[in-house]
């Protein structure tokens, strides 16, 4: 076997760890996706750098997304935040599901992974959105969610309570959020067209599991508005949370824009919810 130049037997493999190397930097943010999601994971590779690590885990979930099988998901989030990276440093956590988040509330949720990641921010769809709206300048947006009408009042309910005058809404009444991922492009984007009432500034297309994120860029071009979708929202606000500034051809107006550092308190981080509570 031949000798390194410190004197030690090289591996066939490769040489063993140098504890003088050089590490790079790698942010890290972290994702807690429903068993039955199809669509979150893609939209990661899709939007998140080679730079960034983004991990995701999984919890329990059964279809319908009714309000009582979204509040069901509450238990889980404290064990599957601690599964992510847990040596790691995390720049967030996002839990990937807009009608849970709106049904549980923003203080439940970051209670809840506080318990096993304190200190770390917490993203979910509506306070990415949230913060989304604000960054954009919107007064009057419009949403499209596909939930059933009790899911999608729920949302509605969430964002109202956050002071916002919403131009209309639109439920396209569907139950299974596998039957939302596969939703084609092109059916997506005539919904998303006809969603838009007069007067809406903005358009935000709810729920995680729709296919809407990469078709941001797309439909608003065929609005003239800006439109922003769950995970793009969340995913700009955990590219942002971890110092990545850049925007992305996909990803519309918003993709090109900071994240507002007072926005509806999303910089919020869990300990101090916990630490509240």
């Amino acid at each position: 076997m031949p000798a390194l130049k410190n004197g030690a037997e090289s591996s066939p493999f490769g040489a063993g760890p140098d504890k003088g190397a050089r590490l790079r930097v790698m942010p890290v943010f972290g994702a807690v996706l429903l068993a039955s999601d199809l669509t979150t994971e893609r939209d990661i590779r899709h939007f998140v750098p080679p730079q960034i690590a983004a991990c995701a885990t999984r919890i329990p979930f059964a279809n319908p997304t009714t309000p009582e099988n979204v509040r069901n998901t509450l238990p889980h989030l404290a064990d599957a935040a601690a599964l992510i990276a847990p040596e790691a440093v995390l720049s967030a956590i996002y839990f990937s599901c807009t009608s849970a988040s709106a049904t549980l509330g923003e203080d439940a949720i970051r209670h809840a992974i506080a318990q096993t990641r304190p200190g770390v921010p917490v993203v979910t769809p509506v306070s990415a959105a949230a913060a989304a709206i604000a960054a954009l300048g919107s007064r009057r947006p419009a949403i499209l969610n596909p939930y059933i009408a009790e899911t999608g009042q729920m949302v509605i309910d969430a964002f109202c309570a956050l002071g916002m005058e919403l131009a209309g809404q639109r439920c396209l009444g569907m139950a299974n959020d596998q039957d939302m991922a596969r939703m084609d492009a092109d059916t997506l984007t005539e919904i998303a067209a006809k969603a838009l009432p007069d007067g809406a500034d903005a358009l935000f297309i709810s729920c995680t599991a729709l296919p809407a994120a990469q078709l941001a860029g797309r439909i608003e071009r065929r609005l003239g508005v800006p439109v922003l979708t769950s995970n793009l929202a969340a995913l700009w606000a955990c590219l942002r949370l971890s110092g990545f500034e850049d925007s992305h051809p996909d990803g519309g107006t918003l993709m090109t824009l900071p994240l507002p550092a007072d926005s509806l308190d999303l910089g919020r981080t869990a300990k101090e919810t916990a630490l509240s509570a």
